[in-house]
């Protein structure tokens, strides 16, 4: 559940005031979401996102975060867009935390995505990484290769109890990502986390993206491979190659890839699976028995990454197909 801070009705409204949003007539906590404390707001002036942010975010990031959403906005991507305060800032503190409140997107996210879900979920990933070539700040991305061996050195010791071979696995792909990971590809703003729940539809059409608490500045390519992970493996573990087919070929019609983007797809899905598994396992094995949040099974990131493994040529996705 990701209620990490809860508040009081009292101290909700006092915040409300510092809005035009008119006066609090309910509001819910938001049980989705493993990174901040969220609340569904209904005020006399609509509906609304109310986001806590918790520990793992850092605050002075949050001018990019919403920054980068009201540019999309105003690119004419659909995502949520950041409430001003009366003093026109969009940040607040709330039982000590800064606090934000963003407009609410209808929509549902798919529970068993099909190729036409992916094939709006490419386009709609390349208008966004057009849409943001010309957002004036910078993010490192905190989660990307040289993050990865310090993240694993603190779950190695646990990773066999886990899974069984898992730390040869790793060790492995390690070496091969730090040996050949791409230098010199177009880079930009990217979402880094688009899986299913962050993609809302309305009668099978996609209505909007939302969270963007993992954007940063990186490889573009990056972000297609993150979602040929998210989206194109079956519960079961089987990669489902008109799904991939799907949704990079709807990319590439709104955003052509380079042939260099193209064959360092195998290389950047194993680092995102990596990256994916990385911090899955760290959760699994750090996050208190009784806790209110749901881990998630690393070991559906480890399957994918032996699958990227043995793929040398990004047609066995679906390009072209």
């Amino acid at each position: 559940m990701a209620v990490y801070t809860d508040i009081s009705e009292a101290e909700l409204a006092t915040f409300l005031g510092d809005y035009a949003i008119g006066t609090l007539t309910s509001y819910r906590g938001i049980a989705e979401g493993v990174e901040n404390s969220n609340f569904m707001l209904h005020t006399t002036g609509g509906q609304f996102i109310l986001t806590l942010y918790e520990k793992r975010v850092n605050e002075a990031d949050l001018p990019f975060f919403l920054g980068l959403m009201q540019h999309l906005q105003q690119r004419g991507l659909n995502c949520p867009l950041p409430v001003h305060r009366r003093n026109g800032s969009m940040i607040g503190r709330l039982s000590g935390r800064p606090a934000a409140i963003i407009t609410f997107l209808e929509g549902t996210w798919p529970r068993e995505p099909d190729a036409d879900h992916c094939a709006q979920v490419g386009a709609a990933l390349a208008r966004m990484h057009k849409a943001g070539a010309d957002f004036a700040l910078t993010r490192q991305n905190g989660l990307t290769l040289e993050n990865w061996r310090p993240l694993w050195d603190k779950c190695a010791a646990f990773a066999d109890e886990v899974e069984p071979g898992l730390a040869a696995l790793v060790q492995c792909e390690l070496a091969a990502l730090e040996a050949d990971w791409p230098r010199d590809l177009p880079r930009g703003v990217i979402h880094a986390d688009l899986f299913p729940d962050n993609v809302f539809f309305l009668d099978h059409r996609l209505s909007g993206l939302i969270d963007f608490y993992f954007a940063c500045t990186d490889i573009l390519a990056y972000d297609v491979a993150t979602c040929l992970n998210a989206w194109c493996f079956d519960k079961d573990g089987t990669y489902r190659r008109d799904k991939g087919a799907a949704l990079l070929n709807a990319y590439r019609a709104v955003r052509p890839m380079s042939e260099a983007e193209v064959a360092a797809l195998p290389l950047l899905a194993r680092g995102s699976a990596l990256r994916f598994m990385l911090t899955r396992l760290y959760d699994w094995i750090n996050t208190p028995a009784g806790s209110l949040v749901v881990k998630k099974d690393p070991r559906e990131y480890s399957r994918k990454m032996r699958f990227h493994a043995g793929v040398t040529d990004a047609a066995a996705y679906g390009l072209g197909g």
